[in-house]
């Protein structure tokens, strides 16, 4: 057997600590599956006196990440700091630069620099690898650049954010509302005590950002994700759903449209049939469609300390193995620059909520604007009137996404609603 892989770890939080304890636990199925064995040498953390449940003691420490590249005993560096900017995109350009393998799961910082880290990859003949970045231990980003390379895809779509599932999936399922489900989120550790980037849908924008990608040959676009989160979900509207047959489930969904990129992150309405549906608790999934392979669902844990490490791990595996290949689906120079879509090139059913005061020609007022906004209604309900308002809920047939949203602005001015109105769109089951 060759000799060993010598791994720089950066970051010791839950995953970096899963990772010093699969390879521990693991060392003689991952040698012989590499070829060689893989070893730590060298870390590095902010808080050294920190107990993680794991032992340290065999691996020299840097308080400055940046040297593990340096270092003569390290071969490759896995980067799990976290983070867009600061020290993450520091150590990646540094690693980069120094022609060493570099591993990362830091998805906002390849959603956002994902280019000019590929482009560096590039020119310095070092393997990037970033299956822990997009739905925890789901190999998607292997499947995706290798499994579906034959073929012509036209959308990539799935839950990626496990919180977000989490807190629909019990709201449905115990019938409460949002509120007490973030707080037992947050208190079991599925939600951050700040849970801004989970709820509002940007973790799940960054992860979009890197399948757009990977799916269709062009460069990390965040900024063109449209990112809509599920803070204005209420119980209610799950009950509607349901009633109507179908799910609600954070969608990230990335499709081309006429040649053109459109990205786009929201709470949607699933049919029951649809594999979506059936995804509960802090799962993830993603859907991936193309022209020959047909239909392709992966599910599986998108966090924790087990399924995470176990794709960084993947990753070294690969390294180990001498698997070098593209960051994304192509070498950097060739991925286009995404054209984006505009709105009204999507067209789809939606679902409209409003709350509104209780008086004569209110239904009158909101129909005329669909009327106006050229958009159709498929049907309508109005549960009784409570505190002088009640709830309206409009299904549309299928309508320019721009159209159902000026209605929605034309709604929003009346005097006669109450609260702001949800909009979601209706996924297709096939499609």
């Amino acid at each position: 057997m060759t000799a060993a892989l010598r791994i720089g770890l950066a970051g010791l939080g839950t995953v970096g600590a899963g990772v010093v304890r699969l390879l521990a636990t693991n060392h003689d199925v991952i040698a012989s599956r590499a070829g060689r064995p893989l070893k730590v040498t060298a870390v590095s953390a902010r808080d050294r006196a920190r107990e993680r449940g794991v032992d340290l003691s065999a691996f020299a420490w840097e308080d400055d990440a940046t040297r593990l590249p340096q270092r003569g005993d390290v071969d490759v560096v896995v980067e799990l700091v976290g983070g867009a900017d600061g020290p993450a995109l520091t150590l990646a350009r540094a690693t980069l630069a120094a022609g060493k393998p570099f591993v990362s799961a830091n998805k906002a910082m390849l959603a956002h620099h994902g280019l000019e880290l590929a482009e560096l990859s590039d020119a310095r003949k070092a393997p990037m690898k970033f299956e822990a970045a997009v739905a925890g231990g789901i190999p998607v980003i292997k499947g995706l650049r290798e499994g579906t390379a034959a073929n012509r895809l036209t959308r990539v779509y799935g839950i990626l954010n496990g919180t977000c599932n989490y807190i629909l999936t019990r709201m449905a399922g115990e019938g409460l509302d949002f509120t007490p489900v973030l707080a037992e989120a947050q208190a079991h550790g599925f939600a951050e005590a700040d849970p801004t980037f989970d709820i509002d849908g940007i973790d799940a924008a960054h992860k979009l950002a890197i399948l757009a990608s990977l799916a269709f040959g062009t460069r990390p676009d965040f900024p063109s994700v449209r990112v809509e989160g599920i803070r204005a979900v209420s119980l209610a509207d799950i009950v509607e759903a349901r009633a109507l047959g179908h799910e609600i489930r954070l969608v990230g969904r990335a499709e081309l449209l006429e040649g053109r990129l459109l990205q786009q992150v929201t709470p949607a309405l699933v049919p029951a049939a649809h594999p979506l549906a059936a995804i509960t608790g802090a799962l993830n999934a993603v859907v991936a469609e193309g022209d020959f392979v047909g239909r392709l669902l992966f599910v599986g844990a998108g966090a924790g300390a087990g399924p995470t490490a176990s794709a960084v791990v993947a990753d070294l595996i690969a390294i180990a193995r001498g698997e070098a290949g593209p960051a994304f689906s192509l070498r950097a120079q060739a991925l286009a620059p995404a054209r984006t879509a505009a709105p009204e090139a999507r067209v789809a059913r939606f679902y409209l909520r409003l709350q509104v005061v209780d008086r004569p020609g209110v239904l009158a007022d909101l129909t005329a604007i669909c009327r106006d906004s050229g958009v159709s209604i498929e049907s309508l309900s109005q549960p009784a009137a409570r505190d002088g308002t009640t709830r309206v809920v409009m299904v549309t047939h299928d309508c320019a996404e721009t159209a159902a949203r000026h209605a929605v602005m034309a709604m929003a001015a009346l005097d006669s609603v109450a609260a702001p109105p949800l909009l979601m769109p209706l996924l297709p089951l096939e499609g």
